[in-house]
Protein backbone atom coordinates (compact mmCIF):
# COMPACT_ATOMS: atom_id res chain seq x y z
CA UNK A 1 0.00 0.00 0.00
CA UNK A 2 2.73 2.48 0.98
CA UNK A 3 4.68 1.66 -2.16
CA UNK A 4 1.69 2.55 -4.35
CA UNK A 5 1.25 5.85 -2.55
CA UNK A 6 4.95 6.65 -2.90
CA UNK A 7 4.81 5.81 -6.62
CA UNK A 8 1.84 8.13 -7.01
CA UNK A 9 3.67 10.92 -5.17
CA UNK A 10 6.69 10.44 -7.43
CA UNK A 11 4.49 10.56 -10.53
CA UNK A 12 2.85 13.77 -9.31
CA UNK A 13 6.27 15.35 -8.61
CA UNK A 14 7.38 14.42 -12.11
CA UNK A 15 4.25 15.96 -13.64
CA UNK A 16 4.76 19.10 -11.56
CA UNK A 17 8.34 19.41 -12.82
CA UNK A 18 7.18 19.02 -16.42
CA UNK A 19 4.46 21.62 -15.89
CA UNK A 20 6.95 24.04 -14.31
CA UNK A 21 9.24 23.62 -17.31
CA UNK A 22 6.35 24.26 -19.72
CA UNK A 23 5.41 27.41 -17.80
CA UNK A 24 9.03 28.58 -17.94
CA UNK A 25 9.22 28.02 -21.70
CA UNK A 26 5.90 29.84 -22.18
CA UNK A 27 7.14 32.81 -20.16
CA UNK A 28 10.33 32.92 -22.22
CA UNK A 29 8.36 32.74 -25.47
CA UNK A 30 6.06 35.55 -24.32
CA UNK A 31 9.08 37.71 -23.49
CA UNK A 32 10.59 37.02 -26.92
CA UNK A 33 7.32 37.97 -28.62
CA UNK A 34 7.11 41.22 -26.62
CA UNK A 35 10.70 42.05 -27.54
CA UNK A 36 9.97 41.32 -31.19
CA UNK A 37 6.89 43.55 -31.14
CA UNK A 38 8.89 46.34 -29.52
CA UNK A 39 11.62 45.98 -32.12
CA UNK A 40 9.03 46.45 -34.87
CA UNK A 41 7.40 49.46 -33.20
CA UNK A 42 7.74 53.12 -34.02
CA UNK A 43 9.64 53.56 -30.75
CA UNK A 44 12.81 52.26 -32.39
CA UNK A 45 12.80 55.32 -34.64
CA UNK A 46 13.17 57.74 -31.70
CA UNK A 47 16.53 59.06 -30.59
CA UNK A 48 17.55 57.93 -27.12
CA UNK A 49 16.75 61.21 -25.33
CA UNK A 50 13.26 61.37 -26.78
CA UNK A 51 12.62 57.69 -26.07
CA UNK A 52 13.79 58.08 -22.47
CA UNK A 53 11.54 61.12 -21.98
CA UNK A 54 8.55 59.31 -23.48
CA UNK A 55 9.06 56.21 -21.34
CA UNK A 56 9.47 58.35 -18.24
CA UNK A 57 6.21 60.14 -19.02
CA UNK A 58 4.47 56.82 -19.61
CA UNK A 59 5.73 55.57 -16.26
CA UNK A 60 4.43 58.72 -14.56
CA UNK A 61 1.00 58.52 -16.18
CA UNK A 62 0.55 54.77 -15.93
CA UNK A 63 -0.40 52.45 -18.76
CA UNK A 64 -4.16 52.90 -18.35
CA UNK A 65 -3.91 56.69 -18.72
CA UNK A 66 -1.53 56.38 -21.69
CA UNK A 67 -3.91 53.97 -23.44
CA UNK A 68 -6.88 56.26 -22.70
CA UNK A 69 -5.07 59.25 -24.17
CA UNK A 70 -3.94 57.36 -27.24
CA UNK A 71 -7.47 56.17 -27.92
CA UNK A 72 -8.96 59.67 -27.49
Amino acid sequence: MAAKIEKERAAIREEELKLAERKKRLTEREAEERASAMAKSVLTKLDSDRLEALLSRMKTLGIEEVEKRLLA
